[in-house]
This record gives structure tokens, C-alpha cells and sequence, in this order.
């Protein structure tokens, strides 16, 4: 009978040994050590390699937001070997070996065929159990598809075989509370964390071959220039905090920075308090680009705590509980963190490297509820610094918390000293603290600035803008932000803001894109120097990559770390768990529910890599069938390759070239001169094609006349290269010239014209192509093939010394304008016409960030 050959239990089907190694940790890791052991052929140790190792000075080194894979001690003068590495197999070759262990090809799909596979992965992402069953039940499913699986139980089976990523497992927590029964017995209350091992899953981030190239192994300085004078602030690993925790370490340490974030959310709707309260983790050493991608798995989730409402305590004592109960089941859950911390832990790199490991707490994502509860300290005091309660606010330096102290001042507390410094420091009676023994962790400096919570809700909502409604008054707060022209991408308030009755972070930063231009005429310039010191804060902080330019203003830079990615990995982990359970011990099958997404993801990746191998295997043998790829080997040749395939001198990426793109078709064929005269406004349409012609085709014939009729469309969208302050992506921009859409039969409603502004160079530009200079605002009336009829306006003033934003007038945009109210909005103004009503205006630069990076170059 088959059995396990590392516990000898007795399985009846083959199959089941498979399944019982994948889900058993210690028959699994003894199966690993087993398959590495096999492939360890004795590769010298190469204590000076890097992934980018070179003798290149790190301050010569220029940045590109495409070469992130360039690496260098951020110390000339430290000599910081890289860890002794070869290579070993990556976690797809591995699986590859378990299938040749268990007697099966290892080009063939253990599960199923390629188009039932593809079967089964739609099932496991859009359709839920019960769904499931019952769609597998239809007589056209199983008299026309024929899958292997005929009902949901046995499909199920087929997932659970498949190899998957760090186990689940639960431990039980008994609370003894304060209250006691009818029998005088105390009441105790058992809770349940629901946990996976953090070191394993940081092997399996830093071992996923999907990151080979967004990861990197250590710190850097990145500047942006080949001079190094403009230092570049960009991912974690071009920052300081690296750098000195790498001091720290013995030579040849590879550090991995922990970033965990945790956030208690509700799981029911409308009725019900069911709750999951998620630790989620990543680290540093992926690009924060792809860690924010939610597809691409780089954020993991390894626990659940409990929610329990803590009834075995009374009213006053809850609090206090929840405080120690948390941190102690954040204990358990980071407990092998500590020993991994100290020592190191020997892993598979994504470039099929061994490395000497050192998973190290670095940022802790929460919101400020749960920072306090971090910190051990109370709600209404800074869980950074030590200043006072009612001064918080006040433009003073306060100290900033020390984990030593703080822990010193809750022991004198547990050994009844009760030092003054705990009621100074505000501290909770938190004995245990779940950070106390991390290594080489400062709690304090990892919170994160949490720019949902406290820039758009906090200071922006809540603060600000409260502020200048008591001053403007919420009738003309209204009707301001109810005629703010259309932009494209700008939701626009119809009926103002004061009918909002449920906010997110989407609607903070859609009042702030227009918030400055719209309090111009109505507030003191006092009002107007504050808000637009706020919003300037908060574009700052939303920038993706900082200079020591954009940091003077700013304290500390987000390294891509905020709770909104927190919030939006709720739905994966969470929310949608939570809907595919029957909603009774919800945490347990959630977890099984991930863990099988989870085994369908990794057979994806498996199944996408065994392709691109064999493919690469049939190319290089119909190239060179002499040519042996031995991909085990660990040659000194290989390791030079994969050495050499990292840049290790990044240079500015070549500027892409402004693409203006046109539909195929005009949307409105062979206008006459006349609509386009009374549709459009273009009143000078003639005259100045005429002069056009005349300037820059001096020797044509051809003569418009008013009988000439015109193709005309709708919109032309403009390909901008990407601003590596804001994104990695190209921008596209839509300028519109529609006209005005009269109401259709029935209920079809009219749109208003659409007549777009936009920054059109005035001439040649020699000058950077992301500032003002050689730039004028013009109104977009009739886009024609190649040729554009727009409407000048005067050239950019001076920045308005209170709101700071350029102003314009009619002379004889993609940039918002936003008109010049006064005091109050003329009654007669609204959205579609306040372009034509209004004459002076000023320039938006808080439309989006690149305006506001232009805007800052151009100071």
C-alpha cells in the first residue's frame, strides 16, 4: 500500500501520499531539505558576490525607474559581501521533482488536461461551492464538457492535492475574565488565531521566480543624475533605514524587510456583526510597484486574530483585555521571527540563489486606532512621540518614543514600581508587548504615515474642510463645487458636497483636485496661504518616488506603504472568503478557502513556467543541438551570467515621444463651415486656416472657402512618457471638442458641449518639456485630422501670492482651469457654460500629480 516515506503512514491511494506530504509541514519540509540535497552538487562559495556586484562606486550611480534590479552597498567605504550563495532549485523545479518522485511525467499535468485545467481554475475564481455543485450537476456539463470531477466534493478533492504555500494551522486561547457566574465561578472565554508560519511565507515571496525582477537583495542609493548630486528616494531599499540595519548585521547578511499591516474589518451587510480582523505581510525587497499590484500575490496573508467581544470581562476592564489579548496572539503569530531575525535562515532567492536571510520588522501599516494598540499607548496620545495630549497640534519637537524605555517602564509597572513615566508616556498596562523580543525592530519608526486616514480624512475632511465651510457658508460651498467645468476623469458634485452622506478616499481626493481654486474669492488669503500649504503636503506624499527637494517639507517618505492597499486586500481575503462560507466557524473555512485560491494560483504560475521553459528548451535545441543547458549547474560561468544580468550602472531611461492618437474614423464626416461655426464657436475658423496655410505652407494653391466642408472628431488622446515621481506608466489624456447634444425622443437625455482646455507650446521648446516655460492655455473647438482650431488665452501670470495658481484671461487646455468666482457665484453660471460666462481664470495645478510636479519645477 503507498505510504509516506518520511512517517511511513499508510495512505490507500497515491494520491493521498501526495496530498498527505503537501499538507503535513514536517513531512513537507523533510521532502524539501530531501529535493535540495539532490541538487546540492558542491558549488563554491562566492562570499563576494552581489547581484550587482561590482567596484563601481554606489554614489556614481544614476537612477531609471526601470532598472530596479541595480543594487550596491549604500557605503563606498563598507565592504558588505553579499551571503554565500549557489544555486538551488526554485519552488517550480521543486514541484517538478515531487511529480517525478511520485512516478509521473514530469511534462504532464498531474490534475487534469490543459483545457479541463483552465475548467476548473474558472470555477475556483467565479463560482462558489454551492454554484459550483450545482453547475457541475447540469446535464450539459456532464453529457457535453465530460469533466474528470462530477460534483463539487470531488473537485474539491482534486484542488486539495495540489501543493499550495505555507499551511494553516489554529491555536486555542483561553481568556480568564474578571466577572464571575451565578455559581461564583469566573468566566473564561476561548478564542481561536488562525496562522500560518511568517518565515515560510517570506521564503515563498523571496523565492518566486514571478519577482526575479523587481527584487533586489540590498540597499542602495539611487541619484538622478550621473553626477550623484540629486539623491532619488524610491523603494525601500534607497532609503537610510536599510542601510543602517545592514551595518548591524554580519558581513554577508541579506535582509529582508518585514512590512506587516493589520485591520480589523466587518464581514457582514446590512445586518449581522460578523468581523475578521487580517495580518497581512510582504517585503521590502520587491519593487513597491508590484507589491501594490493585489494580482500579483506580493502581499500575503498570515493570520487571522480573534474578534471576540470579551463578555467574561466588565465594562471597564474590556479595553485593557483587548489591548493584552491582541498582543499576545501577535506573539504567537511572529514568534518564528525572532529566532529567524537573529540567526538568519538559509533561502532560495527568486535568481535560484541561496542567501543567509534576516527577516526583519521594518514598517507596521495600521490606522491610528491600531497604531495606539501597537504602541501599548492611549487613544488620545501620538504613538510615535511623547508629546503631550493637549499639545498635540502645536508646532513643537517632541521625543520621539523608545522601545527600550517603554518596555523598561511597563516592567516597573508589572513589579508594582508604577513609575511616573508610565502615566507621562501614556502607556496602557501592557506587560507583553508582541515587539518586545523582534530583533533589531523599533516599533515607534515603523508606523507608517497613514495617508488615508490622516492626510485625506484627518487634516483634509475633517479639519480643513470643515474650517472653510463654517467661513464660506455650506449654500455657497455647494454651488461653487456644483459649477466647476467638466474635466475628463474629475467627478464633478451636482448637487455640491453637502448631500454626501458616505465618504471614502476616493471622494477626499476629488474635492482636493479642485479645493484651492475654489475657495479663491471666498476665504481671507490667509485661509487660502493654509490650504494650499496643506494640499501641497498631501501631493508631496502621494508622490511614488521623493528627492531631497520634495522631501524638505515632508518628514518621512511612504515607501508605498499606506492602509489603502490594506483596504482593497480586504476583498480578496476577507470579504470574499467570508462569502464562500456558510457564514458558521467562518475563520476555519475561510482559511481553507484561501488556501485553495492559493494552490490554484501556484499551478497557474507552475503551469505558465513549464510552458516558457519548454519552449525555451525547443528553440535552443533547433539552435544548437549540441549545446547542453544544464539548469543545475552552478558554474562560475552561470553565476557571472546571472550577475551580468542585472544593470549595475542604471542610466536615465530614453525619453518616450508624445503620441497623439485619432479615432480610425471621424465620428462626424464632411461638416460644413458653418455648423462648425455655430456647433463649435469656431467663429474664425476660416480666417485663421487661411493664415495657418499662409505661414507654413507658403506655396500651396489651395484656398478655403466657406462651401469646404471638414471631417471633425471627437476627442484626440495624447501618449505622455511616464513621470517617474508619480507613475511607471505612460499618461493618457483626453482633450474633447463635442458640441451640445439636444434631448432625444422619449427619454433620452442631452449632454452639454464638451470644449477642453490644454497647455499648447507657444513655439519650439528648448527648455524641460515638464515645466510652464513656452506654454499657453487654449480651448480646444474642433479637432480636424492633423490641425486643431483653439482659442488662445494670455500667457501664464505670475503665481497668485495667496492660492499660488497662474492666471489667465481671454486674449482676442490637458490642464483644468478653474474660473475666478468672487465672492459669490453669479446665479446664472453653471458647469457646461461657465467657460464661455466667466474672463478670467486661474490654472488648476492640483488637477493631478504630474500638473503638480510641473507646477513645482516651474517655481
Amino acid at each position: 500500500m503507498p505510504h509516506c516515506g518520511f512517517c511511513a503512514k499508510e495512505m490507500p491511494t497515491l494520491g493521498g501520499v501526495r496530498k498527505h506530504i503537501a499538507g503535513r509541514p514536517d513531512c513537507r519540509r523533510q521532502w524539501e531539505l530531501l529535493v535540495e540535497n539532490q541538487n546540492d552538487i558542491g558549488a563554491p562559495h562566492l562570499g563576494t558576490s552581489n547581484q550587482a556586484d561590482t567596484n563601481t562606486d554606489s554614489h556614481t550611480d544614476s537612477y531609471s525607474p526601470h532598472c530596479r534590479s541595480c543594487s550596491e552597498s549604500s557605503n563606498p567605504d563598507a565592504d558588505i559581501p553579499a551571503a554565500p550563495k549557489h544555486r538551488r532549485v526554485t519552488i517550480e523545479e521543486r514541484f517538478q521533482q515531487y511529480k517525478e518522485c511520485m512516478g509521473e511525467d514530469k511534462w504532464a499535468l498531474s490534475m487534469m488536461g490543459t483545457e479541463e485545467w483552465g475548467f476548473a481554475e474558472w470555477l475556483v475564481k467565479n463560482l462558489g461551492q454551492t454554484r459550483t455543485d450545482k453547475f457541475l450537476k447540469l446535464l450539459i456539463t456532464q453529457n457535453r464538457t465530460k469533466p474528470s470531477f462530477h460534483n463539487n466534493r470531488s473537485f474539491l478533492q482534486k484542488v486539495d492535492e495540489l501543493p499550495h504555500a505555507a499551511a494553516w494551522s489554529c491555536k486555542k486561547v483561553k481568556v480568564q475574565g474578571n466577572k464571575t457566574d451565578e455559581k461564583g465561578q469566573t468566566l473564561h472565554e476561548e478564542v481561536k488565531v488562525w496562522m500560518r508560519d511568517p518565515v515560510e511565507c517570506v521564503k515563498d515571496l523571496i523565492g518566486n521566480p514571478l519577482f526575479r525582477d523587481h527584487m533586489v537583495y540590498a540597499p542602495a542609493r539611487a541619484y538622478r543624475d550621473p553626477a550623484g548630486l540629486h539623491r532619488v528616494i524610491d523603494d525601500m531599499w534607497t532609503a537610510d533605514w536599510w542601510c543602517d540595519k545592514q551595518k548591524l548585521l554580519l558581513k554577508g547578511a541579506t535582509i529582508a524587510p518585514i512590512i506587516l499591516a493589520s485591520d480589523k474589518t466587518c464581514l457582514s451587510q446590512f445586518r449581522g456583526d460578523k468581523s475578521a480582523w487580517p495580518v497581512y505581510l510582504t517585503i521590502g525587497n520587491i519593487a513597491k510597484e508590484k507589491r501594490r499590484q493585489t494580482s500579483a500575490r506580493a502581499t500575503v496573508l498570515i493570520g487571522y486574530l480573534p474578534t471576540g467581544k470579551l463578555d467574561c470581562f466588565t465594562s471597564d476592564a474590556r479595553s485593557l483585555a483587548g489591548y493584552r489579548l491582541f498582543h499576545h496572539c501577535m506573539s504567537l503569530l511572529l514568534e518564528p521571527l525572532v529566532a529567524a531575525g537573529r540567526n538568519g535562515v538559509e533561502m532560495i532567492c527568486a535568481d535560484s540563489l541561496i542567501r543567509q536571510v534576516f527577516p526583519i520588522l521594518a514598517a507596521y501599516v495600521a490606522d491610528f486606532p491600531e497604531q495606539c494598540l501597537v504602541a501599548c499607548c492611549k487613544e488620545n496620545r501620538c504613538p510615535k512621540c511623547l508629546v503631550a495630549a493637549d499639545e498635540r497640534g502645536d508646532p513643537l519637537t517632541s521625543l520621539m518614543r523608545d522601545p527600550e524605555v517603554t518596555k523598561d517602564i511597563l516592567e516597573k509597572w508589572k513589579n508594582g514600581q508604577h513609575p511616573i513615566q508610565f502615566d507621562d508616556n501614556g502607556l496602557r498596562a501592557v506587560f507583553n508587548p508582541f515587539w518586545a523580543n523582534l530583533p533589531h525592530t523599533d516599533i515607534f519608526l515603523a508606523f507608517t504615515p497613514d495617508l488615508l486616514h490622516q492626510v485625506h480624512k484627518g487634516v483634509f475632511k475633517d479639519h480643513l474642510v470643515k474650517w472653510c465651510l463654517e467661513i464660506v457658508g455650506e449654500d455657497e460651498m455647494d454651488s461653487r463645487f456644483k459649477v466647476m467645468p467638466d474635466y475628463p476623469g474629475l467627478r464633478h458634485f451636482k448637487k455640491g458636497i453637502s448631500t454626501v452622506r458616505q465618504w471614502t478616499g476616493t471622494e477626499h481626493k476629488e474635492m482636493q483636485r479642485v479645493f484651492i481654486g475654489l475657495l479663491a474669492g471666498a476665504v481671507p488669503s490667509r485661509v487660502l496661504v493654509v490650504a494650499q500649504a496643506i494640499l501641497d503636503f498631501s501631493y508631496y506624499a502621494q508622490l511614488r518616488m521623493h528627492t531631497v527637494d520634495s522631501l524638505d517639507g515632508l518628514e518621512s517618505t511612504l515607501i508605498g506603504c499606506d492602509t489603502e492597499l490594506p483596504e482593497r486586500l480586504h476583498i480578496d481575503f476577507a470579504k470574499d472568503a467570508y462569502r464562500a462560507s456558510n457564514k458558521r466557524d467562518y475563520e476555519e473555512q475561510m482559511a481553507l478557502w484561501l488556501q485553495q485560491q492559493e494552490a490554484v494560483f501556484l499551478r497557474s504560475t507552475y503551469l505558465d513556467w513549464l510552458s516558457e521553459r519548454s519552449q525555451s528548451a525547443t528553440a535552443s535545441s533547433h539552435t544548437d543541438p549540441n549545446c547542453r543547458h544544464d539548469l543545475d549547474s552552478d558554474s562560475d560561468t552561470e553565476i557571472e551570467e546571472l550577475r551580468s544580468a542585472a544593470p549595475t550602472n542604471a542610466s536615465p531611461s530614453l525619453p518616450i515621444d508624445v503620441v497623439h492618437v485619432l479615432a480610425k474614423t471621424p465620428a462626424h464626416p464632411r461638416q460644413s463651415v458653418d455648423h462648425l461655426i455655430t456647433a463649435h464657436g469656431a467663429t474664425m475658423f476660416l480666417p485663421a486656416l487661411k493664415s495657418f496655410l499662409h505661414k507654413h505652407v507658403p506655396r500651396n494653391n489651395i484656398i478655403p472657402s466657406p462651401h469646404d466642408q471638414f471631417d471633425v472628431y471627437r476627442q484626440v488622446v495624447i501618449v505622455t512618457p511616464p513621470d517617474p515621481h508619480t507613475s511607471d506608466s505612460p499618461t493618457r489624456l483626453r482633450i474633447r471638442a463635442t458640441p451640445e447634444v439636444q434631448p432625444g425622443p422619449g427619454r433620452k437625455p442631452g449632454t452639454p458641449a464638451r470644449f477642453d482646455m490644454a497647455l499648447i507650446s507657444d513655439g519650439v521648446r528648448t527648455s524641460n518639456l515638464r515645466t510652464f516655460e513656452g506654454v499657453r492655455v487654449a480651448q480646444f473647438q474642433v479637432g480636424s485630422g492633423p490641425l486643431a482650431y483653439v482659442e488662445w488665452f494670455t500667457p501664464l501670470r505670475e503665481p497668485d501670492p495667496s492660492c499660488g495658481l497662474h492666471q489667465v484671461s481671454r486674449s482676442t487646455p490637458v490642464i483644468h482651469l478653474d474660473k475666478i468666482l468672487g465672492p459669490s457665484v453669479d446665479p446664472g453660471w453653471t458647469s457646461a457654460n461657465v467657460y464661455e460666462m466667466a474672463h478670467d481664470f486661474y490654472l488648476n495645478t492640483f488637477i493631478d500629480l504630474e500638473t503638480f510636479c510641473i507646477s513645482a519645477r516651474s517655481v
